[in-house]
């Protein structure tokens, strides 16, 4: 085995999402404030800053006015205030306005923006690197690295070169070990090496489960009659059922729409596919509208933190800290998590400063966690904390009620006396033979889509001859149990058709295709035995959004 070279740096950070690169920045501006040199690199497992970035968006700048105080001056991609803000309730063929004076003042759009959120990374990058970050797109952290003494060192990105059967072909490249002071592991929701941190530092012992959504959108270029800058839409009710989630349809510059939907991972019909729900309410009448004459761009799909604040973890462990949505700061009702995400990472940046300046290495960054718990992230998330639970045990009607009184008492100071808690997503799927089978319209080519044609918006791309990234700890388990008892679900939560049973040899076999996959996360979430675990392919490999 090749030895690995190593890099030192002050601070490593996994991740040029927005926690990841606010923290950058912040990392640069305390160090330049005090006149000293400070290291600094980001890892990013996509091909480039924003690659891998999917969100609706409607951004809230709370955290950029902290981050940046002249952000209007430096060519940000937030260019488009929200001008209408619509709530839809919707039944199979009618829509109902929700008037929003009966919805709490925090949960208007006012001073919000709708844009790309992998173009404000891609801004953000450019930001850090002014400030003097290295940003190293297209390298995967594969393995965290520990000390002697158990703290994490850094870690290494993934070999390059590597053929499916283990064996080095001949452009084989060992990976690189990036060592730091300390750590920042910002990852997005269900970050496999977080999953890792939190096993072995046992993180979520104080906190309920973390739980998912999957959300899935589309970019659209409609009629400029039908386009109206800054218009936002959310949609609750039909098609779901048995599930929770919604839609949204959010009017973005440049003539375009994004419109996505978003599924609760907690749903219990092992019949159920988030794909197929996001087709069949796009051809609701008061969604087609907008779609009709236009032309589908852009395609994709990423799990969310639904958990709230009582399924925030540990923060902080000897030589690393968990920054955004690794952590999980969005707030559900408001779907916005971008500017908690990069408060966390502007929080732990300060903490981690001082640890520096006082000639600290390696310990936990005891600061950090009592800053997140006594920021604006922890006030803002407290007074939402049981509209997940709520909707979950409830249902839609009912519970958006209950969750809806629950946020008004808050606004007035007299909130309910209690926390309620979660389930794993895993843990509440239905046997096959106890629900009836959902029969999906076939995609029209119009207004729906297959999958396959989907993913291909996606630009998703892997190099074929590697070790397949979505690993199953025991290979009889998809078709001896998921098969036989859940009727394979993989391969209805699956939006990238990853995941398909095959006859071979008059028996089913369960094939992965790997290369489909658009590292939503998904199946590392829902799978009902916990079998697959998604770990990173080749660096640079996975989609390539254009501007999602």
């Amino acid at each position: 085995m090749s030895e690995r070279e190593s890099m030192p740096y002050d601070v490593v950070i996994v991740g040029a999402g927005p926690a990841g690169l606010a923290a950058a920045i912040r990392l640069k501006q305390l160090a330049n404030e005090a006149g000293r040199e400070l290291s600094v690199c980001i890892l990013e497992k996509g091909s480039e800053v924003g690659a891998h970035i999917l969100s609706g968006a409607v951004v809230d700048p709370k955290a950029i006015d902290e981050l940046l105080p002249n952000w209007k001056e430096l060519e940000s991609p937030l260019n488009v205030p929200v001008t209408k803000n619509e709530h839809w309730v919707l039944t199979a063929r009618k829509k109902y306005n929700f008037p929003h004076a009966l919805m709490p003042p925090f949960m208007n759009n006012k001073g919000t923006y709708t844009a790309s959120l992998g173009n404000v990374c891609r801004w953000l990058a450019g930001q850090a690197e002014a400030l003097g970050v290295e940003i190293f797109p297209g390298f995967a952290a594969a393995e965290v690295l520990f000390n002697e003494d158990g703290s994490v060192k850094g870690v290494a990105t993934g070999d390059m070169g590597v053929a499916r059967d283990g064996t080095h072909k001949p452009d084989y490249q060992p990976g690189m070990e990036l060592h730091g002071r300390y750590t920042f592991f910002a990852e997005g929701a269900r970050g496999h090496l977080t999953k890792e941190l939190k096993r072995i530092f046992e993180l979520e012992k104080d906190a309920q489960p973390q739980t998912y959504g999957i959300g899935l959108k589309e970019l659209w270029d409609i009629d400029p009659d039908k386009h109206e800058p800054g218009r936002v839409i959310h949609t609750q009710g039909w098609p779901l059922d048995d599930a929770w989630g919604g839609g949204f349809l959010y009017h973005q510059a440049n003539g375009q729409v994004a419109i996505g939907f978003v599924v609760a991972l907690s749903y219990r019909n092992p019949w159920l596919s988030p794909f197929e729900e996001f087709q069949r309410w796009k051809q609701h009448p008061a969604i087609r509208q907008f779609l009709e004459g236009g032309k589908r761009v852009s395609y994709g799909a990423r799990a969310i933190n639904e958990g709230g604040w009582q399924a925030v973890p540990q923060l902080a462990f000897p030589g690393g800290a968990l920054i955004g949505c690794a952590a999980g700061f969005v707030n559900v009702p408001r779907i916005k998590g971008s500017h908690t995400a990069m408060k966390s990472g502007m929080l732990a940046a300060e903490a981690a400063f001082a640890a520096i300046s006082a000639d600290r290495a390696g310990d936990v960054l005891a600061d950090y966690e009592p800053a997140v718990r006594s920021s604006w992230i922890a006030t803002e998330l407290k007074k939402v904390r049981n509209v997940e639970p709520f909707v979950a045990k409830y249902g839609s009607s009912l519970g958006t009620l209950l969750a809806g009184a629950d946020m008004w008492m808050r606004t007035l100071r007299i909130g309910l006396p209690f926390t309620m808690k979660h389930h794993a997503d895993h843990e509440g799927l239905w046997r096959k033979d106890l629900v009836q089978p959902i029969d999906y319209p076939k995609p029209d080519g119009v207004i729906s889509f297959d999958r396959l044609s989907s993913v291909f918006l996606s630009n998703t791309n892997h190099e074929e001859d590697q070790p397949v990234h979505l690993t199953l700890k025991d290979p009889e388990i998809p078709t001896e149990v998921n098969l036989a008892d859940y009727a394979g679900p993989e391969q209805r939560y699956c939006p990238a058709g990853v995941y398909e049973f095959v006859e071979e040899g008059g028996s089913p076999r369960l094939q992965i295709n790997a290369q489909n996959c658009v590292h939503c996360k998904t199946c590392d979430i829902k799978d009902p035995t916990q079998n697959i675990n998604w770990v990173v392919p080749e660096g640079g490999g996975g989609p390539n959004y254009p501007n999602m």
